[in-house]
């Protein structure tokens, strides 16, 4: 992939390896006067890395995934990608559309996940570098034909990342279609914001009163249960690891966290869903979104048998998740917020993922 024009200040592109098919990929870089540097590669929509100061000054990556291409090719737990058509779990891999069956492809256990085998996650994204009001921005767009992993409709979707001044990551989704369909995207990247070791210590808040109870093949129940009393109650900052091993069913059946939580935000408004902090370097991370729900999740399949960034061996609980989606099998609930994107609708929902440090004892 050649790239002759000038391009936009605060961005760069280089090779990242090609598909066995010899298909080349590129990654692109995201850099604000501070240092802080966010790079993307167009296969898969990757947030490969993202790197950023602690308390000190000291600089570090602070998501997984690979160095290198193939890694994301042998073998990934979704680190850092952009996933769809429709993220989350669909139960028995079907759902019901004008009262048309569609089956999708059964990827977990039975049913169907992050948009099944080969879903956005793993195909190469036409990119645009530009820039935006606020700083650097990578512009990508994929054309997701009818049918495709059983779907219905032709569906074009652009993610455009941008990069600014305040240290914040941000992700702006849209798609439209030609028939009805349904669309639930998310961006899947896996925080350590100590750069290394596990997450256990990171101290996380949630703005949700409520969470989506799962069966044991992780899809929800239907029920939206109050995190009063439960190991799910994060609207003060608490360790990941202060409950994560409670002697609860849900926690039981996530083996730690895999479940959604209704977001407090108002429907449609861009607003502050949670916190991260991590201690003892002191960086902090809050997300912002217009979604109705967040997927919080610890890496708890991870087992030791990925070789990340630089030999780095991911264990159980060496990073976590917090997706914002709408609610896992909506298309099967009829309480949850609908997913159903018609001709003539555009999807948009955002992500902003925002850095900062704490100073020593401030936690």
């Amino acid at each position: 992939m050649q790239y002759s024009k000038a391009l936009p200040a605060g961005i760069s592109v280089g090779p990242f390896g090609q598909l066995p098919d010899g298909a080349p990929v590129s990654i692109f870089s995201l850099r604000n006067t501070k240092g802080v540097e966010a790079r993307v590669s167009n296969y898969g929509g990757i947030l490969v890395s993202f790197t950023a100061p602690d308390r000190d000054g000291n600089m570090a990556d602070i998501v997984l995934g690979y160095d290198q291409l193939q890694g994301y090719l042998d073998k990934t737990p979704y680190f850092g990608a952009l996933v769809g058509r429709c993220a989350n779990r669909i139960a028995n891999a079907k759902f019901i559309l004008d009262e048309t069956t569609y089956s999708l492809a059964i990827n977990n256990g039975p049913n169907s996940l992050h948009g099944g085998k080969k879903g956005f996650d793993k195909v190469i994204w036409q990119p645009t570098m530009t820039r935006v009001a606020t700083g650097p921005a990578l512009e990508l767009t994929y054309y997701s034909v009818d049918g495709e992993e059983g779907y219905p409709g032709n569906l074009n979707v652009k993610a455009v990342y941008s990069l600014d001044e305040n240290d914040s990551l941000r992700v702006d989704l849209s798609a439209t279609t030609d028939q009805t369909t349904i669309v639930n995207l998310t961006q899947h990247t896996y925080f350590n914001l100590a750069g290394k070791g596990d997450v256990l210590s990171h101290q996380v808040q949630i703005e949700a009163d409520r969470f989506t109870p799962v069966d044991a093949t992780m899809i929800p129940t239907g029920e939206l249960k109050s995190v009063t009393g439960t190991p799910f109650d994060f609207r003060q900052p608490s360790a990941i690891g202060a409950r994560i091993d409670a002697d609860n069913e849900q926690i039981k059946l996530g083996h730690g966290y895999d479940h959604n939580f209704v977001v407090n935000n108002p429907a449609g408004q861009i607003g502050k869903i949670a916190r991260v902090s991590e201690p003892s370097g002191g960086r902090v991370l809050e997300i912002f979104s217009d979604w109705p729900g967040v997927q919080f999740y610890t890496a708890n399949h991870l087992d030791g048998s990925i070789r990340g960034k630089g030999g780095w061996v991911y264990q159980r609980r060496n990073g976590f998740c917090l997706e914002p989606q709408n609610f896992p099998d909506s298309p099967n609930h009829p309480n949850f917020p609908s997913i159903v994107l018609k001709a003539g609708q555009t999807y948009r929902h955002t992500v902003i993922y925002k850095l900062s440090t704490m100073a020593a004892g401030n936690e």
